[in-house]
């Protein structure tokens, strides 16, 4: 007799593992000769898999865990990791931006204030996730700590990081029909440790099954124009392309050439990073900023 503990946190899925009527339950257990036991709701415990062949408990585990990572794909993400890119010289900046491209390009077509960026919301986004209860956002915070013992205090030494906003770029191939306009964000010293820091964030956290990862490496970028915003001022978007489906059928796109003539080297001007926020969706603190469920300090 062979026995498997889950040691995932699956109290969140156990109802896709069962399965209507139990069926999805009772299929695994009838393909891989096994037996499933699965706590009842409110019970603390583990998913417990027994059988008398090792490879039967080896492929129930397996199919568990695809089913699980397969509905937490399906999930809109809750939080995300993130650097706040709003102190108040950005964002004096970024008004100026506003202000300027209005001025110079609101007869552009679809360009309109609706567009922009809410100033104190600016942010880098290192990749979301989906956290489906208390445990598993306390799991990504201790994560984070682990990340700054593990190799970021390595790389920045306990020190912030001096960065600069500066410039913008588009998401699409064709400046006449964007979606999405950026800043560009890049370490002032021309160093690859901010993008470092970002990648083996991302890798710590996929690995960690509380992050999907979408791309080899993090783009460093702040969304300061995004037709998404046309409708809803408050939503972001998934990580910085729009990933599956969008919660709007159609977007307006806006022609963005001119912008990109007037102002492709716009300076939004320099900060210190000393902070990765475990941002919350659809939130706002007392500073304006995205409500935060945990942070890393750098110093």
């Amino acid at each position: 007799m062979l026995m498997w503990k889950s040691v995932a946190d699956w109290k969140a899925f156990s109802r896709y593992i069962i399965g209507k009527k139990g069926e999805t339950k009772k299929r695994l257990e009838m393909e891989t000769r096994t037996s499933i036991s699965i706590p009842k709701p409110g019970m603390e415990g583990e998913i417990v898999i027994t059988g008398q062949q090792r490879s039967g408990v080896i492929s129930a585990q397996t199919r568990i865990d695809v089913l699980l990572e397969s509905f937490r794909k399906k999930q809109p993400f809750t939080h995300f990791l993130s650097f706040a890119l709003n102190q108040l010289e950005i964002q004096e900046k970024f008004l100026k931006f506003k202000e300027e491209v209005l001025e110079k390009c609101s007869k552009d077509r679809g360009v309109s204030s609706s567009l922009f960026q809410n100033p104190a919301k600016l942010h880098l986004t290192l990749g979301t996730l989906v956290l489906l209860n208390e445990q598993e956002i306390q799991k990504a915070c201790e994560i984070l700590q682990r990340c700054k013992e593990d190799f970021i205090d390595k790389i920045i030494g306990g020190k912030p990081l001096p960065v600069e906003m500066t410039g913008i770029e588009y998401m699409n191939d064709d400046p006449a029909m964007m979606d999405v306009l950026y800043a560009k964000v890049c370490m002032k010293d021309g160093s690859d440790k901010l993008q470092v820091i970002a990648d083996t964030l991302m890798e710590h956290f996929v690995s960690s099954g509380l992050m999907i990862k979408e791309w080899d490496r993090v783009k460093l970028h702040a969304t300061v124009m995004n037709t998404l915003f046309r409708k809803d001022p408050n939503c972001e978007e998934r990580n910085y392309i729009n990933i599956g489906k969008s919660p709007f059928k159609e977007r307006e796109s806006f022609d963005g050439r001119n912008i990109m003539k007037l102002f492709e080297n716009f300076y939004f001007g320099e900060l210190q990073l000393n902070s990765v926020h475990l941002s919350e969706r659809f939130s706002t603190d007392s500073s304006g900023y995205y409500a935060t469920s945990g942070q890393l300090t750098f110093s």
